[in-house]
């Protein structure tokens, strides 16, 4: 009985880092015109969940900054896609691709 309690007690603390409890959460949009959007303007260091929606075949969703460079939703690609990032403090930006100094944003991360 008491291996079972002591293993219900281990699960309990490391269930909610394995299912990213916790974890601040963003949505953006891409399209359908020229416009680009993430509701965030600043965010804390650590684990952030974003939902970018894309709503144009001629658009990306790409996002840069400290240690990050990653493409969420590509050109060709409508839809809704989901990541998980760990963010350091800085400046980050997100952009199309194609329309870089059209479609742009930034954010800033504190720690």
């Amino acid at each position: 009985m008491k291996r079972i309690a002591l293993a219900a007690a281990a699960l309990a603390v490391a269930l909610p880092v394995t299912l990213g409890f916790g974890a601040t959460k963003v949505t953006g949009t891409v399209g359908p015109g020229f416009t680009i959007a993430l509701k965030a303007k600043t965010l804390k260091a650590g684990t952030t969940t974003f939902t970018i929606t894309d709503k144009a075949d001629i658009h990306s969703f790409h996002l840069t900054g400290p240690g990050v460079n990653k493409v969420i939703t590509g050109v060709a690609f409508q839809g809704t896609k989901t990541v998980t990032l760990t963010l350091k403090a800085g400046t980050y930006k997100f952009f199309c691709d194609l329309h870089p100094t059209e479609l742009k944003g930034s954010f800033k991360v504190t720690g």
